[in-house]
């Protein structure tokens, strides 16, 4: 595929007419859902069938856009495409526990990547209505505004979010000692309870760093390019690029560096 900056911007604006168009079914679903419609995927991991069926409608809205692209979604309802290829990468529903129980704080997020080069990433918050979006080389938007992450360059004076472990609790340990570190060397933590919208408000500065472990790319592919095309960092707790399908992740503004050295005292 052509990495043209216009051919991205134009598949982009598509792209935030079908999180929208997802966005308008969540919201008139969560009006009448009933918690007796929930499944459990695992322990504590939780799906509905309004991620199943905004799923399917989204992976029928972006197949017509990009016939060419595979699919890498958290529900399953398209077959796996090569993790090397180039993919729209979905969460039709990020925050599915915050809906089941009606708190307010859940987003669609659509993101195209060849590879592990996020091309194109939007986060529609279906709460708030703020649409976030960006392409590869041409900068992120709330709103259709541009934004930059906070110009905070001090851990000392940061706002974080983070993501409490709810399955898989092996490292549970460490996380509570990073958890007590920051909590005495930050303004304080916030845990959003949807990663795609914690990334997203690194990228207009209303925090100023973020962090989680056993996260999917698909939590996380749109908000790490809003990151970085808002002049943010992005790395996983080694430092490395190897975030997007590797889980763990660590993102901000001028702070990251020190963000990560806090977390990599406890984690290694």
């Amino acid at each position: 595929m052509s990495q043209n900056l216009a051919d991205l911007e134009k598949i982009c604006s598509e792209v935030v007419l079908v999180a929208k168009e997802a966005g308008e079914f969540i919201a008139s679903e969560a009006k009448k859902f009933s918690t007796a419609s929930v499944e459990y995927k695992a322990t504590n991991n939780v799906v509905s069938y309004v991620d199943k069926e905004t799923e399917k409608m989204i992976v029928g809205r972006l197949e017509a856009i990009l016939p060419e692209a595979g699919f890498i979604t958290e529900e399953g309802t398209v077959e796996t495409k090569d993790f090397d290829g180039l993919n729209w990468i979905i969460d039709p529903l990020d925050g599915t526990a915050n809906f089941i129980h009606g708190l307010p704080n859940y987003s669609v997020s659509l993101a195209l990547a060849q590879g592990k080069n996020v091309l194109v990433g939007v986060v529609y918050n279906v709460c708030t209505g703020e649409v976030f979006s960006a392409t590869k080389g041409g900068g992120a938007f709330r709103n259709g505004e541009a934004i930059s992450v906070s110009a905070n360059k001090h851990l000392g004076e940061s706002l974080l979010s983070t993501g409490f472990p709810y399955y898989k609790f092996d490292n549970q340990d460490k996380y509570l000692k990073i958890l007590e570190s920051l909590m005495q060397k930050t303004h304080g933590l916030r845990r959003m309870g949807s990663a795609a919208i914690d990334l997203a408000y690194v990228s207009c500065g209303y925090f100023d760093g973020f962090y989680e472990y056993n996260l999917n790319s698909w939590d996380m592919a749109a908000g790490i390019l809003l990151i970085t095309e808002a002049g943010g960092f992005v790395s996983d707790f080694s430092g490395t690029g190897e975030h997007l399908f590797r889980g763990d992740v660590v993102a901000g503004s001028a702070v990251h560096k020190e963000l990560l050295d806090e977390i990599q005292k406890h984690w290694f």
